[in-house]
């Protein structure tokens, strides 16, 4: 969990978030694509990936959703569409709210364009031929450029996703305006035809780290719906949830989904007035956060503490390991799961115990429920 950098709130906007009514009615189905837009789009990669821009728009509700693994033959490290489409179902079957491609988790970074959009056209239809066509997919879309980032975001509409989670440009941060961030989020807003999240992972994003002035200021924009904080700052989700009047398990508010970023602040996030969670950690137990949000919504916080440890504990595997430690844990426990692609390394034979090992309390669980 990264240390709480959150600035004074002396100076935070209070105004609660309200969705505009034409986005309410129609976001999703395309909002007139700019000629930025046009003009790198006739020759894009993307071109060969069939379209299903048809799609009714897909609302977010409370709960838990995954940032899907990526699956690679072993080999020749192709995409592995078939794992894809069985892992996809595996978690809609554990009764997850949502699944979100392209993310930390899914190996954007080692994928084109056109990969990217293959990863989630083969979910989406995976989950429509098995009966969960109303489940939302959230599609990573951050970029370097506004331009790119924009582009990524059409391509997720046209490739089936309903959202698009936009991390904050960062490659050139010394030379960043004062405003240049805040001026990012909302120009790909406004230029996305679905509604987008914001993605704050200082980690992954050069450092930045933005606050909750910040992200409050950026949701009065009709096309922002809501953030992912794998900041870990409670306090900062706090102070959003508060001022957005965000989704909750008890009430709908503003429509607003103010996230958590990781299952160790699960319980802390609902506590708090949160939404959910956009947690990787759900690849290797979705029963498991699924059954904790079920707790604290009846109102059994013993159980929900009890399982909150044993999420816990297992995440913290799962952080230690990154995506090399979850995909071998499932090799090695659920007989798939693979290797990331290059360069990054496969576990040696000391490594992949050590991370069976570590999961093994919350394999337990997870196979109990």
């Amino acid at each position: 969990m990264s240390p709480h950098l959150d600035t004074p709130e002396s100076t935070s906007p209070m105004g609660s978030y309200s969705m505009p009514s034409q986005f309410t009615s129609s976001m999703g189905h395309g909002s007139v694509r700019s000629p930025l837009y046009r003009q790198y789009h006739d020759n894009s990669e993307t071109s060969s990936i069939n379209s299903i821009d048809s799609h009714s728009h897909r609302s977010m509700v409370p709960g838990i959703y995954v940032p899907t693994v990526a699956f690679f033959d072993p080999e020749t490290e192709e995409l592995d569409l078939d794992t894809i489409s069985s892992h996809a179902i595996r978690l809609a079957a554990a009764g997850v709210q949502g699944i979100a491609t392209q993310g930390s988790n899914g190996e954007a970074v080692h994928m084109t364009h056109r990969e990217r959009n293959l990863v989630t056209f083969t979910t989406r239809k995976a989950l429509d031929r098995a009966g969960h066509s109303d489940m939302p997919i959230i599609v990573g879309c951050g970029a370097q450029s506004t331009r790119e980032a924009i582009e990524l975001c059409h391509d997720a509409h046209t490739a089936g996703g309903d959202f698009a989670l936009v991390l904050p440009p960062s490659y050139y941060i010394g030379l960043h305006a004062k405003s240049t961030v805040m001026e990012f989020f909302r120009d790909v807003a406004t230029a996305s035809p679905i509604p987008i999240l914001i993605y704050n992972y200082p980690p992954a994003a050069g450092g930045i780290d933005l606050n909750s002035d910040a992200i409050i200021e950026l949701s009065k924009h009709p096309n922002i719906a809501g953030c992912k904080l794998t900041c870990g700052n409670t306090g900062k989700l706090n102070r959003i949830a508060a001022a957005t009047r965000a989704v909750t398990l008890e009430d709908p508010g503003s429509g607003f989904m103010c996230m958590g970023g990781s299952a160790d602040f699960l319980l802390q996030t609902l506590v708090g007035g949160g939404s959910g969670i956009i947690g990787g950690f759900a690849n290797i137990a979705p029963k498991a956060c699924v059954k904790l949000v079920n707790a604290f919504e009846k109102g059994n916080l013993k159980e929900a503490r009890r399982l909150q440890a044993i999420v816990a504990r297992g995440d913290w595997a799962a952080i230690q390991g990154g995506i090399i430690g979850t995909k071998s844990a499932m090799q090695s426990h659920f007989g798939y799961g693979g290797y990331c692609r290059k360069p990054l390394p496969r576990p040696n034979k000391e490594e992949t115990a050590r991370w069976r090992e570590a999961f093994e309390e919350t394999i337990a669980l997870e196979q109990a429920l």
